[in-house]
This record gives structure tokens, C-alpha cells and sequence, in this order.
């Protein structure tokens, strides 16, 4: 699984210009996933961000998680995250997994994510036309990829 995961200040995801989903401070995640990705990736990446402290503390320095701001999350599903791009310059999707394994493992990292955090987190629709807005608080923007652990 590769995620983005961007600090925001708020956000919004639409889709056929109603709001499906937003939320003040906190996290936009924006999730890819392949057909190798496991429950075992998503559990080690929703780990990982409800302790990554990239909120600022009383002084300043990034030294607060999610949680601990009580900030709320919105995941996206993008498949093309897993965009090949080396031959040509129309990048192909061949990595990006397919319905049947992407769509459960989706709805687990929501899951997950939303336990670890204690809250509910928003969402997109698995595979539709969303627009998505925000307010990037930083600019933080972090990338992780459940192959690369190391």
C-alpha cells in the first residue's frame, strides 16, 4: 500500500458536487493499493500515522500525533498512486490492484484507521469521479509505502 498523507487544515471531498466527507485540522489520506497489499500492510501503516507526530506542540516543533490534537482524517482511495510512468508519457495502472482485492482492503484501512484514531473517519467513494479540497497546514506532506518499512 502507498499512502500521501497531508496536513490540513481542513478539507472536502465532493462528488457530483455534494460533499461526501469533511473535516477540520488534521490528516488527508490518499491511498493506493495493489493486488499484493495484505490486512497486515494496512495494520502497520494505520500504526503509523495515528503516532506520527507531525502536529505542532505549545512551542512549536512538530511533536504531536492526530490523536493527540483530536484532529480527524479523511481517506481517498487513488489508484494512481501506483501510476508506471518509465515507457512513454501516458503512465500505466497495471500495478494498481484490482476491484476485488482493493475495494475490501480499502474499507479495512478506514476501519482500522478510524478504530486507532477512537473516531470516525471520512472517506471517498472506492472508484468515483471525487474532487477533493483543502487547506494544506505547512506544507506537511508525507509518503509511505508498506514495502519500504526500513
Amino acid at each position: 500500500m502507498r499512502i500521501v498523507i497531508q496536513r490540513v487544515k481542513k478539507a472536502s471531498v465532493s462528488i457530483n458536487g455534494q460533499v461526501k466527507s469533511k473535516i477540520e485540522k488534521g490528516l488527508l489520506i490518499l491511498v493506493g493499493i495493489e493486488d499484493a497489499d495484505t490486512k497486515e500492510d494496512a495494520d502497520w501503516l494505520c500504526k503509523k500515522i495515528a503516532g506520527l507526530r507531525i502536529f505542532d506542540d505549545e512551542n512549536g516543533i512538530m511533536n504531536k500525533s492526530v490523536t493527540d490534537i483530536d484532529g480527524d482524517i479523511i481517506v481517498v482511495s487513488q489508484f494512481t498512486l501506483f501510476a508506471s510512468y518509465k515507457k512513454g508519457n501516458r503512465p500505466s495502472y497495471i500495478r494498481a490492484g484490482k476491484h476485488e482485492v482493493a475495494i475490501p482492503l480499502y474499507e479495512y484501512f478506514c476501519n482500522e484507521i478510524s478504530i486507532a484514531i477512537n473516531r470516525q473517519v471520512g472517506t471517498g467513494v472506492f472508484g468515483a469521479d471525487m474532487q477533493v479540497e483543502l487547506i494544506n497546514d505547512g506544507p506537511v506532506t508525507i509518503c509511505m509505502d508498506s514495502k519500504n518499512k526500513e
